[in-house]
């Protein structure tokens, strides 16, 4: 054999073997979540998921006082997880994540921030609070972002624009009116383009409403950037105003890169090709002589057949979702979140979840959604007491839809008003009745001022209810002016004047019309009044005195209410009302004196009286 042919074959051979083994390819990571963490913490380890690609066989280093533990890799080497110890001792500053493996190395930031004070920060909420609910998009352009192809405001299912410099540009309404909570739909980063597996009409829509995530560590790039969402927080806290995040942890959107590639085989419950269809029957969860079969479709369903269900069950989601909500409480200092669908994942996760929120910001508190109009159902989910399941979910606050669905059947409906208080006679069902959240509307129905026997007159009646109850009361933007707006997208109306060039601004007194603004100076005295009556705060009983068909009077410690949503003047007579003189605090009754326990009052039609006993504390 020449030497010629000796290489040629030398050089075949080594093609052979480069194409039968071929050489690994280097580490590459791509994103880590947490992207960072804060020192000192009462969690420790860290759970850390680590997205990239040739993680096989990885391991894991970064500097002391860090230290990584408890490695796992999926089949695909597309995602490592390991543990992160931070210990007391931990420095602020940066500690690099290097990812080794026999062909080499990749390396990540990782930061250690100072804890963030707890001065004006993680504070809770309670009956004290007045909660306003903000949909970013829908309330005030502050013009963060630039208009892009997602960006139509004659499209009611597209990005409108709205974001958190518009919001901060309008905390001085907000504190004009007396609010003093805000809850923000979901801010988390959405899908970059059209939605076409959620079609109406055979079109597609944007996420604007910020339930389609696609980045539980992302920040809606529409809103503004993380910056920017510091900043609103930092600037509503100096007004007294608390922040509440609407957070999600029953599903993903239907883009999330997890749809393609998830860290493991039970992420999800199920596939996209292969899962349970959600069928929304929820009554078997507080059933105890329920089969786990006749609950599986809603706690493992996927919603419209479209939202993947993650799977809190297996324990790295389960952590992976208690430090994302532990991240953006500490990260951004909010003070209460709101968690969504409630009832759709295992109640043993909420106790953890719960749990792990308390042992880090001991002042936070959570409300959770629970859509629903059984007080049996609602108060199931209130935590404070062991259910049959033995579980004390830990959620110390539910939307309190029961009382929703009265209100909104006797003032919207002319129905008959004995169904309020025939609803709060329920109360003892819940572990805290003081603590739920009450409220007129919301993002997920039609406005109050939409139902069929609306008026100025039973909208002002229903919101009085709404304040001299018990609860933590809320307000959902554009109800202080009486906004119109059916069912979802119309509900979501922009409100008007947050966009330049708006020709009506309701944001300013001047510029309201005369419905809007006396509406609006309603509500103001309500708030008002709440605030300095501590009666109508905390946990005083509702005392009923007097129901009928269409008139309801009742006592809250030294607070007398009456109203009738009649269409006509009534005579209105009580006994067991306690003695003494009353100021009426909305001048449509004039003062009274009550001697011998008894009321006689002629109340004009679709109106209340909120009376004061004199001599009793005020603020």
């Amino acid at each position: 054999m020449h030497n010629g042919e000796v290489h040629a074959a030398k050089v075949s051979l080594v093609m052979l073997f480069a194409a039968l083994f071929p050489a690994a390819a280097q580490p590459v990571i791509t994103k880590v979540e947490p992207p960072d963490w804060w020192a000192p913490t009462k969690t420790s380890p860290i759970r850390l998921l680590i997205r990239g690609a040739n993680l096989k066989q990885a391991t894991i280093a970064v500097r002391p006082p860090l230290a990584a533990s408890n490695v796992m890799i999926n089949d695909g080497g597309t995602y490592l997880l390991a543990d992160l110890a931070v210990p007391e001792n931990t420095q602020p500053g940066d500690y690099q994540l290097t990812i080794a493996t026999g062909s080499g190395r990749a390396q990540a930031p990782f930061k250690i921030h100072k804890a963030l004070s707890s001065q004006g920060r993680f504070q809770g909420f309670n009956a004290h609070d007045i909660i306003y609910l903000i949909m970013p998009d829908r309330f005030a352009s502050g013009g963060a972002h630039s208009k892009d192809s997602l960006t139509d405001r004659a499209k009611p299912r597209y990005y409108h624009g709205g974001d958190f410099q518009g919001i901060i540009d309008h905390l001085d309404y907000l504190q004009s009116l007396g609010v003093t909570a805000l809850w923000i739909n979901p801010w988390y980063d959405n899908y970059n383009g059209l939605n076409e597996r959620e079609t109406y009409g055979g079109q597609p829509i944007t996420d604007y409403h910020g339930y389609g995530a696609v980045d539980f560590y992302g920040v809606e790039e529409h809103f503004g950037n993380f910056a920017k969402l510091q900043q609103f927080v930092d600037q509503a806290h100096r007004r007294g105003l608390k922040i509440i995040q609407d957070q999600v942890a029953n599903h993903t959107g239907p883009y999330h890169s997890w749809t393609r590639d998830a860290p493991k085989p039970t992420w999800y419950n199920g596939t996209p090709a292969a899962h349970l269809v959600n069928d929304f029957i929820t009554w078997p969860l507080m059933d105890p002589y329920a089969s786990a079969e006749s609950k599986r479709k809603v706690l493992d369903g996927w919603f419209i057949d479209i939202l993947p269900d993650m799977n809190q069950n297996d324990p790295d989601v389960r952590r992976y979702e208690i430090q994302n909500s532990l991240w953006w409480v500490g990260r951004t200092g909010l003070d209460a979140i709101r968690q969504d669908t409630l009832p759709y994942a295992p109640r043993d996760y909420w106790r953890d979840w719960t749990a792990a929120l308390k042992r880090e910001f001991p002042g936070i508190n959570v409300v959770g959604e629970v859509f629903d109009g059984d007080p049996a159902f609602t108060s199931f989910f209130q935590g404070g007491a062991k259910r049959f399941d033995g579980v004390d979910s830990g959620v110390q606050s539910v939307f309190d839809f029961p009382l929703y669905f009265a209100i909104r059947k006797a003032f919207g409906n002319s129905e008959p008003l004995r169904g309020v208080p025939q609803t709060l006679a329920h109360d003892r069902l819940y572990t805290h009745p003081e603590l739920l959240v009450t409220f007129l509307g919301l993002h997920d129905v039609s406005r109050f001022a939409n139902e069929p026997k609306a008026s100025v007159d039973s909208l002002k009646l229903a919101f009085t209810a709404l304040f001299t109850t018990r609860g933590v009361p809320m307000i959902y933007y554009g109800d202080e002016i009486g906004m119109h707006g059916g069912g979802d997208p119309d509900n979501r109306r922009d409100f008007p004047g947050g966009w330049p060039g708006d020709a009506h601004n309701a944001f300013q007194r001047t510029s309201r019309t005369p419905e809007e603004e006396e509406i609006f100076e309603h509500v103001r005295r309500l708030i008002e009044l709440r605030k300095t009556n501590p009666a109508l705060l905390g946990d005083s009983p509702t005392r009923n005195l007097y129901s009928t068909e269409q008139q309801w009077v009742f006592l809250r410690a030294s607070t007398l209410v009456l109203m009738n949503n009649d269409s006509k003047p009534v005579n209105i007579e009580a006994n067991s009302v306690p003695n003494g003189d009353y100021i009426d605090r909305l001048g449509g009754l004039g003062n009274i004196s009550i001697r011998n326990g008894h009321l006689a009052a002629v109340l004009p039609a679709r109106s209340a009286a909120v009376l004061i006993r004199k001599g009793t504390a005020s603020k």
